[in-house]
């Protein structure tokens, strides 16, 4: 079905965006209804990633938005990624999340923690989309205690020795890259890049995933594996370096999952006002109504928090408990809005005729990664309290 999307902002936000944030945004847009939004569904279907939209996912700034010009990046604002980020997932959750690890989870590290020369060497390359990376640090079984990781590496004279497995990655089955986060001789967390055709290095590809399935999911598996010592991030190390990836590629979630749930609304926003039953539209109905009313209520204060939340990233003011928080309330509100947009469709509503199914779908998993929606309860909580919950 052809793109329809009309964006909703009830408290008229855009008053706070700048003319170049919202036309970036607006080609964003432009760009998906024409070329994205009409395979999508196909692709979901196939379960298969569309490789031939990356170069427009480049051309329109969404790798690396925030990357300083120096390095190949456009040095745009947080909010400026949010904004993009938000029309990505009103897309499908899975575009949103090859461009929120290629971003978040591998420029950010090698801009914050890499040398100069692989700054170099990387990020211009990243940022056109010419090299696609992925973000290796869960395990098969160490997810939400990635301190407890297995995988590691030993120093071998110009080299090191990588050993270990990691799984759910995103991006890892057609990857050119990938940022492993592993431990090093003195059980400290460090990372490094490790790039494809490096003996011993597979990536073998993730089937049977009812969720993301538009999204291409693999493990990353190293036996042996000969890093040379400078692709070793030597500027930070232990959990922290990891961590504050997360946090970007949480923030950028925050702003993605806004673009689902409004997707959903306006779908059934629209079909409410279409649909008759008793002789009238079902949006005359007081139920349907409330549910309307509800869904936007929710997606306004999703806004605002996320907005504000974009200002004090650009100050350097946020918090990981301020992020964990945005994370984990506005993808449940997302859930929550899908779940009540489906109602409204009825029937309709399970069909792919509709993206509300979908995008359903997808916020499963979204829900789960970057942090599970029980552990970013605790990260708000430990802010809170300062009394560390996890242990």
């Amino acid at each position: 079905m052809a793109d329809k999307f009309e964006a909703h902002d009830y408290y008229m936000m855009d008053e706070f965006f700048s003319d170049e944030q919202k036309l970036m945004r607006d080609s964003l847009r432009t760009w998906l209804k024409q070329e994205v939004s009409p395979i999508i569904e196909d692709y979901y279907e196939r379960s298969e990633f569309p490789n031939q939209i990356l170069k427009g996912l480049a051309d329109h700034g969404c790798f690396g938005p925030y990357i300083p010009e120096e390095y190949g990046g456009p040095g745009l604002s947080q909010v400026t990624y949010g904004l993009l980020m938000q029309e990505l997932e009103r897309v499908d959750s899975g575009v949103r999340s090859t461009a929120s690890v290629q971003s978040s989870l591998v420029m950010f590290p090698i801009w914050k923690y890499g040398s100069e020369e692989q700054k170099k060497k990387y990020l211009p390359k990243l940022a056109t989309g010419e090299m696609i990376g992925c973000f290796g640090l869960t395990e098969p079984d160490h997810g939400s205690d990635p301190g407890s990781m297995i995988t590691n590496f030993k120093e071998d004279g110009d080299h090191v020795i990588l050993n270990g497995a990691k799984m759910w990655i995103s991006n890892a089955p057609f990857a050119d890259i990938a940022v492993v986060w592993a431990k090093n001789e003195n059980d400290e967390i460090q990372g490094l890049v490790v790039e494809r055709g490096m003996e011993g290095f597979e990536t073998p590809e993730m089937k049977g995933k009812h969720s993301l399935r538009a999204s291409a999911t693999g493990e990353l598996i190293f036996n042996d594996v000969k890093v040379p010592k400078e692709n070793v991030f030597e500027g930070k190390k232990g959990l922290g370096g990891p961590l504050s990836c997360l946090n970007s590629a949480r923030y950028g979630i925050a702003w993605g999952a806004i673009g689902a749930a409004m997707d959903c609304y306006d779908a059934a926003l629209k079909y409410a006002k279409e649909r008759t039953q008793f002789g009238k539209p079902i949006a005359s109905f007081q139920l349907q109504q409330k549910k309307l009313a509800e869904m936007i209520t929710e997606i306004t204060k999703a806004q605002t928090l996320t907005f504000r939340l974009g200002q004090l990233r650009d100050e350097g003011r946020a918090t990981p408990g301020q992020i964990s928080m945005a994370k984990r309330n506005n993808v449940d509100m997302a859930l929550k809005i899908g779940r009540e947009a489906r109602q409204i469709l009825g029937g309709m509503g399970i069909t792919n005729e509709y993206p509300i199914m979908r995008h359903m779908a997808n916020l499963e998993s979204v829900i789960t990664y970057e942090g599970t929606h029980d552990i970013h309860l605790l990260i708000t909580g430990m802010d809170i309290t300062g009394i560390n919950a996890f242990k």
